[in-house]
């Protein structure tokens, strides 16, 4: 199943990118939902490289929901910057998760497309994905508009 949501940020393409490559703007706009615990590290990386990462999800800070592999790779496009999460746990076995930043106007266009697979649970799994998406880009928004603070809420 696929979960394909946009949203428009009034910033240039350029400061998304730079934010987006970062975990600490990942923990934000997942929180309160999901926290990623990095397995075997101390912390998640300050910049995502390609690779992989093993974190533990906790469902709304400390509800214990499996080990995921978070998969990061950075896709060429003539078009768009793009970054990729082809993840996978023991539940999930696919969450190809693509993200794409592409002008727009004043702004920048912000697009979250996920593939999901996970046999009979992949519908619970999606309309969780649904949810938590869209979560992701309403805090997204609340960033930009914040002047990027982290520490607003």
């Amino acid at each position: 199943m696929i979960v394909d949501v946009s949203t428009f940020l009034p910033v240039e393409p350029a400061e998304v990118e730079s934010h987006l490559r970062t975990s600490r703007l990942l923990i934000y706009v997942a929180s309160p939902l999901v926290k990623f615990i990095p397995c075997g590290a101390k912390q998640l990386p300050e910049r995502w490289e390609e690779g992989t990462y093993w974190v533990s999800l906790r469902l709304f800070g400390f509800v214990p929901f499996g080990k995921q592999a978070v998969v990061i790779s950075y896709p060429e496009s003539r078009s768009s910057f793009s970054v990729r999460d082809n993840g996978h746990s023991m539940l999930v076995k696919k969450w190809d998760h693509r993200i794409t930043i592409d002008p727009s106007g004043t702004g920048t266009l912000y697009r979250d497309h996920v593939t999901i697979e996970a046999g009979v649970f992949t519908v619970f799994i999606w309309a969780f994905a649904q949810l938590f998406y869209r979560h992701r880009q309403r805090r997204w928004r609340q960033l930009v508009a914040s002047g990027f603070n982290y520490a607003a809420t």
